[in-house]
Order: C-alpha cells, then structure tokens, then sequence
C-alpha cells in the first residue's frame, strides 16, 4: 500500500483545484493471507469503496445513491473484472520475463481520471509496477483520440489488439470514471471541496556539533493536499539534493502538513546569505514569502548568553549571602551590647540585701 501512495504523488492527473477518481489495486501470485486481487477507491484523498476477488462486490464507505446502486455494482463488475484479467496475465508474463523464482509476487496498478478546473474531463491514465519497482504508464485521451503508453517491459500488440483497448478505454472505462466521479463529488463536497489555509511556521535549530543552523520552513493545516512550498538563497532556489523533507503528511484533522529544512554551516551564515521560504496554495490570493532573519544569529551565541545568565546568578546569589550575613552580624552584636547595659546597670541581689 505505501508504494501505491508514492506512486499516486507522483501521478499528474490530478493538480491543484482538480478532482480525481483514482483506483489502488494489487494482484498477488503466491500463498498469502490477502486476497488475491483486491482494489481501494480513491475520491481525491478520501476512501469511497474497497472490492476483492474474495467477495466480487464493492463495498462503499459511504452511502450511495439508491437508484445508481444497482448500475454501480455492474460497472464495479465489468471495470475490476477486465482489470483483474488484464494484471493477472500481465503479472505471470513479468515474472517469467523477468526470470523471477516462485514465491509471492506483486502487480500493482494506479488507474483513474480527473475533472480540470473548468469541469470537463482530462485523460485517463494508469501507471504500473512489479515487486515495487520497473514501472509502465499508459495514458489515454478521449478528446485527441490516442494512446500514449511507456512500457519498459514491451509486449507487441497488433492492431486488433490495439483496436479492443482502445474501445475499452473509450466507451467503457472514460464515460464510467467520469461519470462515478461527478456523482460522488455531489455526495462528498462538503468534504473534498472545502478550502482551509496553510499555517505556517519558521523553525530554526542550532547544531552543536558544527556550530551551523537547521532552517525548517513548515506548512500545516492546509486542504486541498496540493501546495508549491520552496526555499530560496539569495533569491535562488536551494537545490534539491541540499533539502530534507519535502512530503506531504496527513495530520489527524483530514489536513496535510509540509516541511523542508536546509542545513546552514557556520561559515554561511557569517556570509550572510539571504534565505525565504515561498509557498503557493489554492487557498492563497497571492504568493507566500516568509525571509528567515540570519543575521542576528551568533552561532556561539547559546554558549555566551549561558555563561552571562550563569555569571549573574552567581552574583546576586553571593550579594545576597553578603547581605544577609552582614544583617545577622549586625543584630548579634546589636543583641549582645543590650544584654551588657542590662548587666552594667540592673541591681544585683546581694546589693539589695545590703541595702536592706
């Protein structure tokens, strides 16, 4: 399943202020506690509906429309049924191509289509992968009438059946992927069309072991998951091999969160760079630049304040000491020079009995 999620970010289908139907399946050769072909339905980032070998039903995470039900469950049938028969042989095909010993085996697949921002459809498009790696894509185009396929492991087709896919494609999975994403974009717009501002923070981490600075520049709370978050040196973007992170994470809100981080020696920043962080979402009238303020940063500045803080402690601890040593001094002495005048000047007892 992680590798299908890394293959959906990569998928370009879907962009900012679009909305995708996408399906996650996986087809196993092999003893296995799972089924052997199973398919998760993707509205957007949000879970709609599971279907597997097993039971040969789809079953919806959330309620359908009662009188599509019974058209859903025969497109469900026809869509999954020529995808399984489709990764089925084209798994047992890699795995004798690809001199692959016997042992579990997994095909996976990311299909589906996308509305564009003015509402009509954009292509149909799927990308594969066998034990993880060595992926093919094929993309087709209703509008332009084509098929675009790269395929590192090649299989020649002739024209028949070049003819049938494109037919499949054309009158069957277009007009129904579409059709199923407009219906359920009307079941779930509350919660794929909402729009939330990213919050940002600026982080900036001292590294004692070299003396530098981590800058990390942090987008949360934001939907929809698609943003453009970059960070600029001197009004040039910092190369991506300088960078950590960079994933969009979910948070447990239904928002997603982006971090990136650059490492600054000590030298860099006496150097005086300038360094901002830019970021461009749906929900942003404009362009977000935050400038990160280096200049003010001592790299030995933690250490000096340490030893200024600690130095002044000790000192108005020891005045204190002084002080109330010098207090106590004072009323001992104050105490014992009374009880000297009581002694000088009182009547003993034996002058009292003489006086008597």
């Amino acid at each position: 399943m992680l590798f299908l999620v890394c293959l959906w970010s990569c998928l370009t289908i879907s962009s900012a202020g679009s909305h995708s139907l996408m399906v996650f399946a996986t087809y196993t050769i092999g003893q296995t506690p799972f089924p052997e072909f199973s398919v998760v339905l993707m509205l957007d980032d949000l879970q709609i509906g599971y279907y597997d070998s097993t039971t040969w039903s789809v079953l919806n995470r959330s309620q359908s429309f009662s009188k599509y039900q019974d058209e859903e469950k025969s497109d469900a049938g026809l869509i999954f049924h020529a995808m399984y028969d489709s990764m089925k042989g084209r798994a047992f095909y890699l795995k004798d191509h690809l001199n692959h010993t016997d042992g579990v085996h997994v095909h996976q697949r990311l299909a589906g289509c996308a509305l564009l921002n003015d509402d009509k459809p954009g292509v149909v498009q799927s990308m594969d992968a066998f034990d993880g790696q060595n992926m093919e894509e094929f993309t087709f185009d209703m509008e332009k009438d084509y098929i675009q396929m790269k395929k590192p492991w090649l299989i020649t087709w002739n024209e028949i059946q070049w003819l049938s896919v494109k037919l499949l494609y054309g009158k069957i999975c277009h007009p129904v992927c579409f059709k199923t994403l407009r219906r359920y974009l009307s079941m779930k717009k509350n919660n794929v069309m909402r729009k939330v501002k990213p919050r940002v923070r600026l982080m900036r981490k001292k590294l004692l072991d070299s003396q530098g600075l981590r800058i990390s520049c942090l987008a949360t709370g934001f939907y929809p998951r698609h943003i453009n978050l970059t960070l600029f040196r001197d009004d040039r973007p910092v190369d991506d091999d300088q960078i950590t992170g960079g994933q969009i994470l979910p948070n447990g809100d239904g928002t997603y969160q982006m971090r990136k981080s650059l490492v600054i020696s000590a030298e860099e920043i006496h150097e005086a760079h300038k360094y901002n962080c830019t970021m461009k979402h749906l929900n942003l009238d404009n362009k977000l630049d935050i400038i990160f303020d280096t200049d003010k940063y001592d790299p030995g500045g933690s250490f000096s304040l340490f030893v200024v803080i600690s130095v002044l402690v000790f000192m108005c601890v020891a005045v204190l000491i002084v002080t109330a040593l010098i207090i106590w001094r004072k009323r001992r002495a104050a105490g014992q020079g009374s009880e000297t005048s009581q002694s000088k000047y009182s009547p003993t007892p034996s002058s009292m009995h003489d006086e008597n």
